[in-house]
């Protein structure tokens, strides 16, 4: 899988009818107050899983950069230049699509969880060096890759409304399964 395909795949997904479509679920989602709020993620709308896949590529792009900073290893520096480039080019169409759809993304629980649990992990790894640090990067990479991409393929990419979007998902978690491969082999290079 060739992560140069990413830009194209979203740049596909992100047509004239799914921009329509999410429009009008911002609308009918800002027009309707729900009864109780969930904490299931299955139950998140369209706009809600966008969110979090935007914080959820926020954070790694956070982490990435901690490791560049901190590691004189080369493959975890390689692996943490990949995470800065490829979450930060889908967070630059996902932005664009917020500006066609004039929408704005829907925190909610998740989300802020995911907030929560990096400021503790951000202050992990910037306790750490050397080859500490490396290997608990790794390690949390490898972790982190493997929850969020069976989120998005068991609960957000089964229940995502939008047909357009739930392709666009569909190719990004084959991306990021990639990703996880690499955290996978990068732990293992480092002795873990």
């Amino acid at each position: 899988m060739k992560l140069r395909l990413l830009p194209i795949l979203l740049a596909t997904a992100l047509s004239a009818t799914a921009c329509e479509s999410l429009a009008t679920q911002s609308a009918k989602t800002a027009s309707t107050a729900p009864a109780a709020a969930s904490t299931n993620p299955a139950d998140l709308n369209d706009l809600e899983i966008a969110h979090v896949a935007y914080t959820a590529d926020n954070i790694d792009i956070e982490y990435a950069k901690i490791a560049l900073r901190k590691t004189s290893s080369p493959e975890v520096r390689a692996f943490a230049e990949t995470m800065v480039r490829d979450h930060e080019m889908v967070n630059e169409l996902a932005l664009g699509l917020l500006k066609k759809l004039d929408a704005q993304p829907q925190d909610n629980f998740l989300s802020q969880k995911l907030t929560a649990d990096a400021a503790g992990i951000s202050a992990k790894l910037e306790s750490l060096n050397g080859s500490e640090f490396d290997m608990y990067y790794a390690s949390n990479e490898l972790g982190y890759h493997k929850a969020v991409n069976n989120l998005v393929e068991t609960a957000f990419i089964p229940n995502i409304e939008n047909a357009e979007m739930k392709e666009l998902f569909k190719a990004g978690l084959e991306i990021f399964k990639a990703h996880e491969v690499h955290a996978e082999m990068m732990v293992k290079q480092l002795g873990g």
